[in-house]
């Protein structure tokens, strides 16, 4: 509990300096500081399950019927977001593979923005490095969770493109009943191993009920502040002071690779931003390479078009889950028949 209590303290200070996302933030940096200290200090385990439960059934409160269907009109937009991520990641694997000589497989994986479970799952069935993986796809996380919401905040970004969510007064049992039913959503989904169950579960279920126009309740402040607190602490959670010893070549060129995938991806959110008459701060959180909770929770902070990047990350996500290992198979044969033409040695 003392890693709770850390992060907690540091939610409510960087709250007191108004910082952007201070509830997830501010834990995110305590406890990874703590971590790269030498301290160890962790999460409660249901931690980032009943996290994710709360801010998935947050978000599907944006999810009313006229906002559910301006996001059925964009789902060309939707899917030139997502696509665009899987490319970008093949274009930033093949950087990594070339500037710290590992194999084309673990690189890949590496800047898949994806789930970091699910990149590693993949990696070990291709022979991947598991733990680079991993540490790769835990620093995408950390830098672009601090970077763009700071970015956007300091650059006086809010309220463009704002969508409004479900007007309707806290009602303990009306809300008892609501996570109930996204809760059975997050369940189901654990049950059949997909990923971020017990965030597109709640997700889909609270989404469902408020495009029908159910709306039971709204989402307390304080608890959905708990919420945030939590994903943070989880997040930090994963650092170790091993990840700067073990490989600092690898740790840098990763770094430089995540920033600039960072910034190829707000130039085509721009673009696509343009072409289809979108706020482009919206279409920013859209497309960068953060996950579903961080980037929708600065969003809902800076009042930037919440139903549409809830949508872009969970297209994405269902993109790279059923995608990536098809055509990481495909590039693999297509590079390893290059290599035989060349006389390369295949990875």
């Amino acid at each position: 509990m003392s890693g709770l209590a850390v992060c907690a303290v540091a939610g409510a200070l960087f709250r007191s300096l108004h910082a952007p996302l201070p509830w997830l933030i501010g834990p995110l940096i305590a406890m990874a500081a703590c971590r790269f200290a030498g301290l160890r200090l962790t999460a409660p385990m249901p931690a980032a399950r009943i996290a994710q439960w709360c801010i998935g059934t947050t978000l599907g409160l944006y999810f009313t019927p006229s906002v559910a269907a301006i996001v059925v009109s964009r789902w060309p937009v939707l899917i030139a977001a997502a696509s665009f991520s899987l490319v970008l990641a093949f274009v930033c694997g093949l950087w990594l593979a070339r500037y710290t000589g590992m194999d084309r497989t673990t690189a890949f994986l590496a800047s898949v923005p994806g789930g970091a479970q699910e990149m590693a799952n993949i990696g070990e069935r291709y022979g991947g490095k598991v733990d680079r993986i991993a540490i790769a796809q835990s620093l995408r996380i950390l830098l672009v969770v601090i970077i763009i919401p700071f970015s956007l905040t300091f650059s006086g970004v809010h309220g463009a493109d704002a969508f409004e969510g479900v007007h309707a007064a806290v009602a303990l049992p009306q809300l008892a009943l609501l996570m109930l039913c996204t809760g059975a959503g997050g369940l189901a989904l654990h049950v059949l191993r997909l990923p971020n169950a017990w965030m597109l579960g709640p997700l889909f279920v609270s989404i469902v009920l408020t495009a029908h126009g159910v709306a039971w309740s709204s989402m307390p402040g304080p608890m959905a502040n708990a919420a945030q607190v939590l994903i943070g602490c989880n997040l930090g959670q994963r650092y170790e002071r091993e990840f700067l010893r073990a490989a600092p070549r690898f740790v840098t060129m990763v770094c430089t690779s995540v920033m600039i995938g960072m910034v190829v991806s707000a130039l085509f959110a721009l673009v696509l931003g343009w072409a289809a008459d979108i706020a482009a701060p919206t279409m920013v959180l859209a497309t960068a390479p953060g996950g579903i909770a961080e980037m929708s929770l600065t969003a809902r902070t800076l009042r930037l078009g919440v139903a549409i990047v809830v949508a872009a990350h969970v297209s994405r996500v269902v993109i790279l889950v059923t995608a990536t290992a098809p055509i990481f198979r495909l590039a693999r044969w297509f590079v390893r028949r290059r290599d035989l033409r060349t006389g390369a040695s295949p990875d």
